[in-house]
């Protein structure tokens, strides 16, 4: 196993866009749950989109936003959150 910095592993973003799906929006949910994770969010303005997180704190939520087209660095105030899902990517054996 290799040990990388945690301030190296925080600027990582991901190498893939997010599923094709929208995953269904549970009723409770923690985003420190989802770190490194594709995560679906929605936040209480009702907007909603896809997240790779890499960073909660107290305060601010961090890791990159898919816009369409790529990944970007956004942040956030988690009180903003309402609510997020981290589902598992199914995968073909």
């Amino acid at each position: 196993m290799m040990f990388i910095p945690q301030s190296q592993v925080s600027m990582r973003q991901p190498q893939y866009p997010p599923p094709a799906f929208i995953p269904q929006k549970p009723d409770v949910s923690y985003v420190v749950d989802c770190l490194y994770q594709n995560t679906y969010v929605w936040l209480l303005n009702g907007d909603n989109f896809w997240f790779y997180p890499t960073r909660v704190e107290y305060g601010e939520v961090s890791g990159y936003r898919w816009n369409g087209a790529f990944w970007m660095f956004y942040g956030i105030d988690p009180r903003f959150i309402d609510s997020v899902a981290c589902p598992p990517i199914p995968t073909l054996y």
